[in-house]
């Protein structure tokens, strides 16, 4: 998509209801931060950050001078969504000590956001005695994994964990919140303290069918990923799962995709109802409710397309019906 077309998406996302808007950081991708800042500028309510950056393309130090930018920008609506990343290997980069290096950098992120001279030699990351030039602002920080080690690592020093599960069920979603608990417990910290998110993927359609269909390559990937037990999935069929997603070609949610049509036989409806939210606003109302019902009180919803002639024209889409879902849910929660 164009800049301007993700910055009018989340001008729709405003207007619908929703409190944040995150912008993917991935390498070759369209840089997250220079769009955040002109989402900024062009709306007045929505917190603001990437979903998620990482302290290895991207020095704390540098990370820190983004956010303290972007919390300018944005009158103060920024935030921080970091983890480990995804597709650095593409440039070579590998993922040394996840856990030390997430800690060690939102420790230096903080640090220079509260304006504090900072000398640190840590284990991943150092800086000779320095401190930020210009206005700094503490901004939220949000941890997103699906691995234990991250999860009680945003129970520690997160003020929001990102569940990134993908399939959630009662004892999935216990064991995330064991996890948090656990890392909160370390620290003496109380873990109602932690906003805990699961990531939820949303695709809406008035065409219930186009929408289901439209994530179906996406949830063959992560049944192929995760392999849930409690399914008890055939190992033939997974196997046939295997093989379709081998003939398959593109990134799950690219539209210039090509999905084998073996794809659409083998995942049925009601699978695709324990991967994603997807289908009408009426029934994505009755499947988030139902991850909402697992003990979470927010949600992170990742924005899929129905299969429209662009991908801007299918997120426009989902957002546009999602007023009424964000309206619903809210006033659940509340």
């Amino acid at each position: 998509m164009t800049s301007a077309q993700v910055v009018d998406l989340a001008k729709i996302a405003e207007e619908a209801g929703f409190d944040r808007v995150g912008i993917s950081d991935v390498v070759f991708w369209p840089d997250c931060f220079v769009l955040l800042g002109l989402i900024a500028r062009a709306t007045t309510r929505v917190q603001l950050g990437p979903m998620v950056t990482n302290p290895y393309s991207r020095h704390p130090a540098v990370l820190a001078s983004t956010m303290a930018t972007l919390q300018d920008a944005s009158e103060g609506r920024a935030f921080l969504g970091i983890g480990v990343g995804a597709g650095l290997e593409a440039i070579g980069q590998t993922y040394p000590r996840p856990v030390v290096a997430v800690r060690e950098a939102v420790a230096v992120i903080r640090s220079l956001l509260a304006g504090d001279v900072v000398d640190t030699s840590g284990s991943t990351v150092s800086i000779a005695r320095s401190r930020m030039v210009g206005p700094t602002s503490p901004v939220p920080i949000a941890i997103g994994s699906r691995s234990p080690q991250m999860m009680r690592l945003a129970g520690e020093i997160a003020d929001t964990a990102l569940v990134g599960g993908r399939y959630l069920s009662p004892t999935i979603a216990d064991q995330y919140r064991t996890w948090i608990a656990e890392g909160a417990n370390r620290v003496g910290r109380d873990p109602s303290e932690v906003e805990v998110a699961p990531r939820l993927t949303l695709c809406v359609s008035a065409d219930g069918d186009l929408a289901r269909r439209s994530v179906k390559r996406y949830v063959a990937h992560y049944v192929s990923l995760i392999k849930p037990a409690e399914l008890s999935l055939d190992p033939s069929w997974l196997a046939r799962v295997d093989a379709a997603l081998a003939r398959s070609t593109g990134w799950y949610f690219d539209l210039d995709r090509h999905d084998d049509p073996e794809i659409d036989q083998l995942i049925a409806d009601e699978l695709v109802s324990h991967f994603a939210v997807a289908g009408t606003p009426d029934e994505c109302i009755e499947l988030a409710r139902k991850a909402l019902d697992l003990g979470f009180t927010s949600a992170s919803f990742n924005l899929a397309a129905p299969m429209r002639a662009s991908l801007y024209e299918g997120l426009r889409e989902t957002l546009e019906l999602s007023g009424a879902i964000v309206s619903h849910l809210r006033s659940n929660l509340s």
